[in-house]
């Protein structure tokens, strides 16, 4: 059984990696209700303390099952180094740190439990506030992951850079960010905004698919195994980033080290609030520049769709503890004051849709303006789409802007080109 899941999980790797070995086909049998629930987490710091504190709050109830946490393993990704582990039958319970995108090829597979059919799973979802959020993360109907967080990219903006081209608002529509670049390129300064993330496949969450989520009101960008960026919203979102790169606004080679933002170099930056705490450290003076806005559309909604960084948690169909392991995860985010430790400890958003009126968070927020501006977009901020082809698509995508940066190549004609490639590989 365990050749023919590693042969599955092979012909659909989300990431290129290599895997050798096989474990037993047979886990160990007759295990205690008290053996530990095995947890592994996302592999940093403040989400490790987060849950350090967790489980030991749910270890010192002799009635619980305990649970041992340890951060995902070493691996090139987290994905990689979940599907060795699955490959080798050494997976654990639960795992935090899944994408909808992975979540996919797990469930093709048969990895995944469907959270909906455990008891209380309504209960949880009504009480933590996800009854807007959750839809977004079904697949197939049923839902295998629970999200944890919910980081909306938004733009981050130079408050100070803003007045001195007579700006007092952040620039909310294509046409401003003209008038403003211009501006901007008459003292001959710099470029205006960075455009795009940056040339690996994923970046296409924090450029073209955020800005695709608003210009059109929210609507997919794959459906029915079908790419349906290829319309006017589309065309209007990479017509705006052609004109911007072949304007000289922007530059499709700033690098992480640059942080053209904190430089100077550029007045806006598409972030989400995971830099926050790096600005605290190393930019404090320039933090406090800084000014939140939405994602940029044609005609500047104020409160648009975007995409969401997030993750979520998981239970694994091979545990034989998944009651437990599910009674530790329903008391966890049954309780509102975990997940307000959880966002002064990591920053990041709970996907809570309560987070602007519930008196725990609003508290918080008061103390905290640039991060309540940021999660005031959760409610809008939607995960990427649930595919299994997850890299091969944002590739086809990364070669489409590619084309029209480089090539000044027509935006309507590279986006059906884009999407029949991506129509094609969805219909294999």
């Amino acid at each position: 059984m365990r050749i023919v899941i590693l042969a599955k999980l092979t012909a659909c790797v989300l990431f290129a990696f290599c895997i050798s070995g096989c474990g037993p086909d047979d886990k160990k049998s007759a295990e205690t209700a008290k053996t530990p629930i095995k947890m592994w987490v996302a592999p940093n710091e403040n989400e490790e303390a987060f849950w350090n504190t967790m489980v030991k709050e749910w270890n010192k109830d002799p009635a619980h099952t305990p649970v041992e946490f340890t951060p995902i393993p070493a691996a090139s990704s987290s994905e990689e180094a979940i599907m060795n582990a699955l490959a080798s039958g050494t997976e654990p319970d639960i795992s935090s740190n899944i994408f909808i995108g992975f979540a996919s090829q797990l469930v093709e597979i048969g990895q995944l439990e469907d959270l909906s059919k455990m008891s209380g799973f309504n209960e949880l979802v009504n009480n933590r506030q996800m009854g807007k959020i959750i839809p977004a993360w079904q697949l197939n109907g049923e839902q295998h992951v629970l999200p944890i967080y919910i980081n909306p990219i938004v733009w981050w903006w130079r408050g100070d850079l803003l007045k001195q081209y007579g700006f007092d608002h952040v620039p909310t529509r294509y046409d401003e960010l003209y008038q403003l670049a211009e501006r901007r390129a008459a003292d001959n300064n710099g470029y205006v905004i960075q455009m795009t993330a940056g040339k690996n496949w994923w970046e296409r969450w924090f450029d073209f698919i955020p800005l695709y989520y608003a210009q059109n009101g929210g609507k997919p960008y794959l459906a029915g195994h079908q790419a349906t960026f290829a319309d006017p919203a589309g065309q209007a979102v990479l017509t705006f980033m052609g004109k911007v790169f072949n304007s000289k606004w922007s530059s499709y080679d700033f690098t992480a080290a640059d942080d053209p933002l904190a430089t100077g170099q550029v007045l806006a930056s598409a972030r989400g609030p995971w830099d926050i705490a790096r600005y605290h450290k190393q930019y404090p003076e320039i933090l406090k520049t800084l000014q939140i806005g939405p994602m940029l559309t044609e005609k500047g909604d104020a409160h648009p769709y975007t995409f969401g960084d997030s993750k979520g948690v998981v239970i694994f169909s091979s545990s034989k503890r998944k009651a437990q392991a599910w009674a530790f995860i329903q008391w966890v985010f049954n309780n509102a004051e975990h997940d307000r430790s959880w966002l002064e400890l990591t920053g990041m958003p709970p996907a809570r849709s309560d987070l602007m009126s519930n008196p725990l968070f609003v508290n918080y927020f008061e103390k905290n303006p640039l991060e309540k501006a940021i999660a005031s977009y959760v409610d809008v901020a939607l995960p990427p789409a649930a595919t299994t082809q997850t890299t091969e698509i944002q590739r086809s995508m990364t070669q489409m802007l590619e084309q029209v940066i480089f090539n000044h190549a027509d935006p309507a004609a590279t986006l059906d080109k884009s999407a029949q490639e991506i129509n094609t590989l969805l219909a294999k």
